[in-house]
């Protein structure tokens, strides 16, 4: 058993765990730890707990401190850093004639690297952007295409429902959405009112398919009524199989089916082949006629001609 913390950098991102080594962590307490991209700044949103060591992606890298009060600062510099440098690179981007359309910009905690997100259709030849922004900022420069599902959640909105969406709320990972899950849920399979403003099937399609899974089965195990509090249906389909002559009878209105009332005056009326037919004499000729018309004739041999002589 491995002791871990999880931490996430961004609002609704994904959870990396680390090791908190001797450090005495709480729940939403700002740290700071070493990652691939370098040190980084972020907050404890899973406490100190113990899980298996197959279960933790090796290497495990452990957290370097506490976040200070410099550090909170030095954070909110580079807030106000990436709003510039967000202008600059649309007009750098606007001189190259380049299709591509940024989406966020970030700085690393230490300033060793600069991350432009940006979407595009296809691939985008931006070698000569990056010299120039390099030139600029005086740092590393990484430029990262993303798709639709990750600008939505970088940028955020409203969803069909009119709740913000689910990805920039609460969801740290995409998981894969299909066509089959709208179908178990009895929703319309009109593109328009399953897809989200991203242009993809609604995420919220993958979390609530269990949901309508477990009441299907739930529904078709249970014939009688099993939710109301102080119901005696219970205890009356119990009596009734043990006693089925003192079970209770259900009236037609009751059983959902109703028969349908005859009148004494009420005559039964004939049908137009009755009618067409007349007498009974006449109708028993035309059945024996088209009996006798319906057996096969025979066919007649014919003998071969004979040839004339001449």
């Amino acid at each position: 058993m491995v002791k871990v913390v999880g931490v996430r950098f961004k609002h609704a991102g994904k959870i990396y765990y680390f090791d908190p080594a001797d450090i005495d962590l709480g729940l939403n307490d700002p740290v700071i730890v070493e990652t691939v991209r370098g040190i980084e700044y972020g907050d404890i949103v899973v406490g100190p707990k113990k899980v298996d060591e197959d279960d933790v992606v090796q290497p495990l890298k452990q957290v370097i401190r506490r976040a200070t009060q410099a550090d909170i600062e030095k954070m909110q510099v580079n807030r106000e850093k990436e709003e510039s440098a967000f202008d600059i690179a649309l007009k750098k981007i606007e001189e190259h004639g380049l299709p591509m359309k940024l989406v966020d910009v970030e700085y690393t905690f230490d300033d060793s690297k600069i991350l432009f997100y940006f979407t595009a259709d296809g691939r985008v030849d931006f070698r000569d952007l990056v010299k120039d922004l390099a030139g600029i900022f005086r740092t590393r420069i990484e430029l990262r295409q993303i798709g639709v599902r990750d600008q939505a959640k970088m940028l955020g909105g409203l969803g069909p429902c009119g709740r913000s969406l689910c990805c920039a709320t609460f969801l740290g990972d995409f998981e894969p959405v299909s066509i089959k899950m709208a179908k178990e849920q009895n929703l319309s399979l009109n593109p328009s009112k399953i897809s989200g403003i991203c242009g993809r099937l609604m995420c919220c399609l993958r979390f609530e398919t269990d949901m309508y899974k477990r009441q299907a089965e739930e529904s078709s195990n249970t014939d009688a009524c099993t939710n109301c509090e102080g119901c005696d249906c219970k205890s009356a389909q119990a009596d009734a199989d043990s006693n089925p002559a003192d079970a209770p009878v259900k009236s037609d209105a009751e059983s959902g089916y109703a028969k349908e009332s005859k009148s004494v005056h009420d005559k039964p009326k004939k049908s137009k082949s009755a009618e067409a037919a007349g007498p009974k004499g006449t109708s028993e000729q035309t059945t024996s006629n088209k009996e006798q018309s319906k057996r096969p004739r025979k066919r007649r041999s014919r003998r071969p001609r004979q040839r004339r002589k001449k």
